[in-house]
């Protein structure tokens, strides 16, 4: 299976939920941890989601974006901002959909990193 590069829905959805997580702290209640929090996962999630846009057969990356869920998703409780019901559910639901659509990539790219490692 030959994979090309910006085609993976599942990079394009993180590349979403990235800019979205970090645009968020706009248009709900944040203090600066949460507004912070959520800006800097969500540049890097969004970032790595360009990684994983342009190099198809990156397993590493769809790992890292699903850590960056892992980490969205306990930020509320790690970073004190679980009192703010806004900030605490975009984290939550951010992370839930980042860990989902790198489960969804991890095979993906893992049989495509297979094909060019055998086609070698």
């Amino acid at each position: 299976m030959v994979e090309r590069s910006w085609q993976r829905w599942q990079d394009w959805a993180a590349l979403v939920i990235g800019v979205l997580t970090a645009l968020s702290p706009l248009v709900t209640t944040t203090d600066a941890a949460a507004a912070w929090t959520m800006v800097v996962l969500g540049v890097v999630l969004a970032a790595t989601s360009l990684w994983s846009l342009g190099a198809p057969r990156s397993v590493s990356s769809e790992y890292v974006h699903g850590v960056l869920g892992v980490l969205l998703f306990i930020a509320p409780w790690v970073m004190g901002y679980s009192g703010l019901a806004g900030a605490s559910w975009t984290s939550w639901i951010a992370g839930v959909l980042a860990v989902a659509v790198a489960a969804t990539a991890i095979p993906v790219a893992s049989a495509a990193h297979r094909g060019a490692v055998a086609a070698r």
